[in-house]
Formats: structure tokens, C-alpha cells, sequence
């Protein structure tokens, strides 16, 4: 089940680098953002409550796909560049094992312990 779950992750990642190729940026925006959205670990410097609930915040996929369906209604193609990347960043971390985070450790997530 697990290697499914990951395999539907994959494709997620690929259906977000589909769309960004519809949009009209240059093809290298897009490796140069997608870690753009672990920023969000900053909160661990506070505390990992803090840090699990940005964490959690900017990977969460409803946030992205949120921010691409704003930009498709308003036509501005900064938010859905925004949104393709949060939404890709998150299926991609998913697709590699990194889950949404409780908040007594960075390595305990949705998914499991990282590393285990």
C-alpha cells in the first residue's frame, strides 16, 4: 500500500510539472523553486509546535491547489505558479517518504518516522 500511495504522489508531481509547462515562464523556474516552500522550517528554530504548524501550513496540497484555482479565475499566472510549486513540492516530498509533521519531532509524520 505504501509504494501505491507513493506512486500516486509521483504522478501528482508530474501533473504539476505538466501544468507549470502551460504556463509561460522559462522551464528553469521551475527547479529553482520547488525547495522554495521548505523555507517553512524556519519555525523549528522556535520550537518543533511552531515549526510542525509552518510546516504543515505550506505543505498542505489544499493551499496549492487553492492558490492555482485563484489564478486560474483571476487569470494571474503568478498565482498559479505559486500553487503549481506548493502543490508539487508536497507530492513530491510525499512521494519520497517526507509527511506532514506532528509537532513532538521533525522526523515523526503522517507517513511514519523519516529514516525508518
Amino acid at each position: 500500500m505504501k509504494n501505491l500511495l507513493k506512486l500516486e504522489e509521483a504522478f501528482m508531481f508530474g501533473l504539476s510539472i505538466f501544468l507549470f509547462s502551460k504556463l509561460d515562464y522559462a522551464w528553469w523556474w521551475y527547479p529553482v523553486l520547488i525547495l522554495a516552500p521548505d523555507l517553512s522550517m524556519v519555525g523549528y528554530i522556535i520550537n518543533t509546535r511552531v515549526g510542525a504548524i509552518t510546516y504543515n501550513f505550506i505543505h498542505h496540497k489544499a493551499l496549492g491547489i487553492s492558490l492555482f484555482v485563484l489564478g486560474v479565475v483571476l487569470a494571474n499566472q503568478l498565482l498559479q505558479l505559486t500553487g503549481l510549486i506548493l502543490f508539487g513540492h508536497s507530492s513530491m516530498d510525499r512521494a519520497l517518504g517526507y509527511g506532514l509533521k506532528h509537532s513532538d519531532s521533525f522526523q515523526n509524520t503522517h507517513l511514519g518516522m523519516i529514516g525508518r
